[in-house]
């Protein structure tokens, strides 16, 4: 089983290798990704304050300095780990044992604004990028929706549970069958901290080493209580109640 996560425009410091475009996932996305990478490194030269801040989606001056540098040159870690926010903070990946963490490693797929797909454990440097914001006149998710065969291909013989906000459909939306969740609390749909919840759900598929859905849907997981299943065309959607 695979399962596609968000990104976070939010990331951690530092790193420790030196980045290569060409260890990736897809080797085949490298001039893609170089085409991206070039247009960013312009608009980073070039320093103009409102381009900047668009593209970062920050309005402070301090935090735009901080992120314009040459992110080719700097030190990477992995996705999984240089991704901050909600989800990644409720997936508390550094608090999981080696197997988990392989697991986390092996199944789980990122859609980068900037680097397109990337597997967990696919090293990245720090950088900043706006959801859905354009890298001067080009934009991302046009780029590697197009190259989204790859992706089919990689996910032909595996179950897909899709953990990603809906924006992410533009990057790639699968064409055979997947499972997705929705959190009902008090009757209303969760909508921001559904971040949490699809951290803690892929938190406990580490711990359980899930490999299919068959195995996911026998999943106990605390405070999440499974209340309907709906199929429509490929997309199945478990709809778990939150009892706290």
């Amino acid at each position: 089983m695979k399962i596609l996560l968000a990104p976070s425009e939010t990331k951690t410091h530092g790193g420790c290798e030196n980045f290569s475009l060409e260890n990736l996932l897809f080797s085949e996305l490298t001039p893609t990704r170089k085409i991206l990478l070039h247009k960013y490194t312009n608009i980073l030269q070039k320093n103009n304050f409102d381009e900047l801040s668009k593209m970062f989606g920050l309005k402070k001056e301090a935090d735009i300095i901080y992120h314009n540098k040459d992110i080719i040159h700097e030190l990477t870690m992995k996705a999984i780990e240089r991704y901050t926010g909600v989800a990644f903070d409720y997936l508390n990946y550094s608090s999981l044992t080696k197997n988990e963490k392989d697991y986390i490693d092996n199944n789980v797929i990122l859609c980068s604004n900037l680097f397109g797909f990337l597997r967990a454990d696919d090293m990245i440097p720090e950088y900043r990028l706006k959801q859905g914001a354009a890298i001067g006149d080009l934009k991302p998710e046009k780029f590697y929706k197009e190259q989204s065969y790859l992706m089919e291909e990689y996910l032909s013989n595996e179950d897909i549970l899709d953990l990603r906000a809906s924006f992410y459909d533009k990057f790639y939306k699968p064409t055979r069958s997947y499972t997705t969740l929705k959190f009902i609390k008090d009757g209303k749909v969760v909508s921001h901290w559904a971040k949490a919840y699809r951290g803690i759900v892929l938190h406990e598929i580490a711990k359980n080493n899930i490999n299919n859905l068959e195995e996911f849907m026998k999943l106990s997981i605390e405070s999440l209580i499974i209340d309907e299943i709906q199929t429509k065309k490929n997309k199945t959607e478990i709809i778990y109640t939150i009892d706290n």
